[in-house]
């Protein structure tokens, strides 16, 4: 098998005409397959730019009280106290994270958690809400 002997032999070659052609900015490790070239870098941009600026329209044409996560589970819990026989028949922990998936998904379009600046997941508004809706949740079944 003369593939294991073929990636060395590769890499050699290719820092040898790194040495000759003067290149000093790359680093040991990292594979120059994976480095993208300038014209790679806009095409990624734009198609990340297009894809941000599409996300913002999936919900324009919604209810403002069906796009929101906390109004969504404001619903949820005026539907528990008013009514919790039909709640608890309805199996509403179980649906909600398929109901709320959508919503999660689009807020998480432009989350990067190997940015140096990212937000941790606790910290999210939607986070946040359900928290706080799982905690009302907890209170009033301990009850």
């Amino acid at each position: 098998d003369n593939s294991s002997e073929f990636i060395p032999k590769c890499r050699a070659c290719r820092r040898q005409a790194r040495e000759h052609s003067g290149e000093g900015d790359h680093h040991e490790g990292l594979s120059s397959d994976e480095e993208l070239t300038p014209t790679e870098e806009d095409e990624f941009q734009k198609s990340k730019d297009n894809v941000l600026e599409d996300s913002r329209k999936i919900f324009e044409d919604v209810h403002a009280d069906f796009c929101d996560i906390r109004k969504i589970l404001l619903k949820f819990q005026e539907w528990k106290e008013k009514f919790p026989d039909s709640y608890c028949d309805a199996y509403i922990s179980f649906c909600l994270p398929k109901l709320l998936n959508p919503l999660i998904r689009v807020h998480l379009i432009s989350w990067n958690p190997l940015e140096q600046n990212f937000t941790e997941l606790e910290e999210m508004p939607w986070f946040r809400a359900i928290e706080e809706f799982s905690d009302a949740e907890n209170v009033s079944e301990s009850k």
